[in-house]
């Protein structure tokens, strides 16, 4: 394919696809922009692509599509002009599905993506069917065009900022597991963040499947879009599932399990294989992860739950003695529902950090729920450990992004480990 390719976001995904261009179509010019100033020129350079600052207004004469990657806002000056001179705009995941002819499991939800599309690829795997991991999950989907082997299934994580953008990705596998308020400082009404997800299986043909959530109430009652045989999965319905498993905790895993096991069965892998995946799997890295114990006093990072429901599934893991450390950006959405699960739960104490802070204090006031506001992770780590006693949980589950104070979120669930280490050193 020829012609002029614009990308605008450089990060990994947009690297991946401006490299992914070069590689799959070299005839292609690609013009990368970013008004960044960390980006990584010399990655460019070898693409052959060219580099502006992304500040400028530039012509789209002759631009056949632009590249959005999924942090670049719709808003964005390059995107509107894109818009306005009829240049097609896709996803860093709609160019790469172009280059692919593999068959795709997609999963997207508000929570729970990368557990399930790991889970997946781990299920393919044990069947013995070739497979790959990648999306959102820390591999984007154009570094694989011209690498893998073609029959492979591909196992990939989906994020509404990617399916905002999309038009031809098919998924033959579409797994649908939750939609509960969230980014809706970037999608501004919940309808249009219900309406991103669902097009996961909008370019279904007769002969796919569409995995969803039965327990949800947003999915229940949604007009699901494609063509795809429905299959519904429910919490009730575990009879295929080998269940509890001991590395996936809580009700929200649950979920995250039986979407996967639908989905691999649906692309051929016997119950066995599944059974054999879940055997001694382990959380991916901040998603209740148990990170140190002393005294009887267990520490868990689960920092990715960045929306309230997120941290209420968190919750049902637990019987008694959450010391439960709440807050950070604000992202639009409401804590009534999760001060409501905090103050009838397992929970004995909130410790509150960051810009949140004062919105879920009043929320928890209003229920009544026993909560300190701390400012800072490392305040509220030391206070819960001291208040916490034998048997008890430390839990960073925060309801919130993390932005006001860190990197994302990530880097706070590693500074939950740095200072949930330091305590427990002398065990």
């Amino acid at each position: 394919m020829n012609g002029r390719f614009l990308v605008v976001g450089l990060r990994r995904s947009g690297l991946a696809a401006c490299e992914a261009i070069a590689r799959m179509w070299p005839e292609a010019d690609v013009i990368a922009a970013d008004p960044a100033e960390d980006v990584d020129r010399g990655r460019l350079s070898a693409a052959g692509a060219e580099y502006v600052g992304g500040g400028e207004e530039l012509s789209m004469s002759g631009v056949r599509a632009l590249i959005k990657s999924p942090g670049v806002a719709g808003e964005a000056t390059l995107v509107e002009a894109a818009r306005a001179a009829g240049v097609p705009v896709w996803s860093e995941v709609e160019l790469a599905s172009r280059m692919l002819p593999n068959p795709i499991v997609g999963v997207t939800g508000t929570n729970g993506k990368t557990t399930t599309t790991e889970l997946v690829g781990r299920m393919l795997d044990a069947a013995g069917m070739p497979v790959e991991v990648a999306g959102n999950v820390g591999r984007a989907l154009s570094e694989l065009p011209g690498r893998v082997d073609p029959d492979a299934w591909i196992a990939c994580e989906l994020s509404s900022f990617q399916l905002e953008d999309i038009d031809t990705l098919r998924c033959h596998i579409g797994v649908l597991l939750n939609v509960t308020p969230d980014h809706l400082d970037r999608h501004r009404s919940m309808e249009e963040y219900v309406r991103c997800k669902l097009r996961i299986l909008e370019n279904q043909t007769a002969s796919d499947t569409a995995v969803v959530n039965a327990d949800d109430p947003s999915l229940a009652r949604a007009r699901l879009p494609g063509a795809g045989r429905r299959f519904w999965f429910a919490k009730d319905d575990r009879s295929n599932l080998p269940w509890p498993v001991p590395g996936l905790r809580g009700d929200h895993n649950l979920e995250n399990a039986l979407g996967a096991a639908a989905a691999a069965r649906a692309a051929g892998a016997s119950p066995d294989a599944i059974a054999s995946a879940l055997d001694g799997y382990r959380p991916p890295a901040h998603r209740m992860q148990p990170v140190a114990e002393a005294r009887g006093i267990r520490f868990v990072d689960d920092s990715k739950a960045t929306n309230p429901d997120a941290t209420v599934k968190a919750l049902t893991a637990y019987e008694t003695g959450v010391r439960l450390i709440l807050g950070g950006s604000l992202k639009g959405g409401s804590f009534v529902d999760l001060a409501r699960a905090v103050a009838r739960g397992p929970v004995a104490r909130s410790y509150l950090i960051g810009q949140a802070a004062p919105t879920i204090a009043a929320q928890l006031q209003r229920e009544g729920a026993d909560h300190r506001r701390c400012g800072t992770l490392e305040v509220a780590v030391r206070q819960a450990a001291a208040d916490a006693v034998f048997g008890d949980v430390v839990l960073l589950s925060p309801a919130c992004a993390s932005f006001d104070q860190f990197r994302d979120y990530a880097h706070r669930g590693e500074e939950f480990t740095r200072i949930a280490e330091e305590l427990t050193d002398g065990r």
